[in-house]
């Protein structure tokens, strides 16, 4: 079938940050006429998105909070030398929630079961042979296989099961980062989002080398743990799973090409997450708020206006990428749970704004502070780009 349908805004993809979007676009432009496409049968996927509530801006809090499943007033890391509590509001996004937030939108055109074949800065070409216009067009799709161009990558990846107990588990908030757990494929650690008094989110996560995932294997460590735990599981109600990228090194314009910028992007596809975490829902809730804000929204303006955005903050994460090389080209990999654990002796506010991605100078200074957790000669060797033989951006 081919044909035209126009609109003001395009988005193609029903990730994270599209949905962000569409949602601020119709708080603050209920006039504008919205169209968001998504290949999969819903809006939102089958994530779990955590975030400090430091990590966002006032403005922000005020309009993604209510969107929260759930909150916390603490959470706790523990490592086989550190055990710590650290007060402060945590919360957890499902995509349930954002699916439910995003379908109620009126007069926003939600597509699923669609997928885009070609893209351009006006015009969308569907599979079916369909042609979708829009003065702006943005491309949300997340990281694909081209979106490695120009970057040195490690990857965070995980495997989480949502499961019932058939008793309380105990925990009064979040476990971050239990690295208690044997070492294995780099730094590994469960983490534990605890839903209600019987159910909890276990994840078993790696700072791993290579992006492969051994899904059953996975399923594995957390039964074990699981039962280490004396819990007794009565039920899974849900498995997500994912890869996230952690930057080494970057050359900017071969990520995202001067030529292509007329072309708008969003969320990881855009670069827009934190060089260590991987996590990029405070990026795609301070680029929602930017884009409801400008009374141009074409692509012509709207690309280059995040290609810049993209660029200062790459720039910005510098220290991310140092601390990356050091965790991952100087510690071996049974060790390198020592840079995180070196990591969690800061303040409190230190590793608020890490986590925030507005690491200060004087925060860097004191986390390089003392005795490099890893073998010294190895870690300033890791310091500079050159040890992965990449550019600088």
């Amino acid at each position: 079938m081919s044909g035209t349908t126009n609109s003001d805004v395009l988005l193609v993809g029903g990730g994270l940050a599209n949905c962000l979007i569409a949602l601020r676009l119709h708080a603050l432009r209920p006039d504008l006429r919205v169209t968001l496409l998504e290949a999969g049968p819903a809006p939102g996927g089958n994530h779990t998105w955590s975030f400090h509530g430091s990590d966002l801006q006032a403005a922000e809090r005020e309009w993604l909070l209510p969107l929260a499943s759930h909150s916390w007033q603490h959470y706790e890391v523990c490592f086989p030398e550190r055990q710590r509590r650290i007060s402060g509001a945590y919360y957890s996004l499902s995509s349930e929630r954002l699916k439910q937030a995003v379908m109620a939108l009126p007069g926003v055109d939600i597509r699923c079961g669609v997928r885009a074949v070609q893209l351009g800065p006006q015009a969308v070409q569907l599979d079916d042979g369909q042609t979708l216009r829009a003065g702006l067009v943005i491309d949300g799709r997340g990281a694909g296989a081209g979106d490695s161009a120009g970057l040195v990558l490690r990857y965070q990846k995980f495997l989480g099961q949502e499961l019932v107990l058939a008793g309380p588990h105990g925990l009064t908030g979040p476990l971050l980062m239990d690295a208690t757990v044997a070492q294995a494929d780099g730094y590994r650690f469960v983490y534990l989002l605890p839903f209600g008094p019987d159910r909890l989110l276990v994840e078993d996560t790696y700072y791993s080398d290579t992006p492969a995932l051994d899904a059953p294997a996975l399923r594995l460590n957390i039964n074990s743990y699981v039962r280490a735990r004396g819990w007794v599981v009565q039920a899974m109600t849900r498995e997500e799973r994912g890869v996230l990228p952690i930057v080494l090194d970057v050359e900017f314009d071969l990520f995202w090409p001067p030529a292509d910028a007329t072309l708008p992007r969003a969320g990881l596809h855009a670069g827009l997450f934190h060089h260590t975490t991987g996590y990029s829902l405070p990026e795609a809730a301070s680029l929602a708020d930017d884009l409801a804000g400008v009374t141009d929204l074409h692509s012509a303006n709207i690309g280059p206006r995040i290609r810049d955005r993209a660029r200062r903050r790459w720039q910005e994460q510098r220290l991310y990428r140092m601390l990356n090389r050091m965790l991952f080209l100087a510690a071996a990999p049974g060790e390198r749970y020592r840079v995180l654990q070196h990591f969690y002796r800061l303040p409190q506010p230190v590793i608020e704004r890490f986590y925030a991605g507005r690491t200060s100078i004087n925060d860097a200074r004191q986390i390089l502070s003392g005795r490099p957790p890893v073998p010294v000669i190895r870690a300033l060797r890791s310091l500079l780009p050159s040890a992965v033989g990449g550019g600088a951006a």
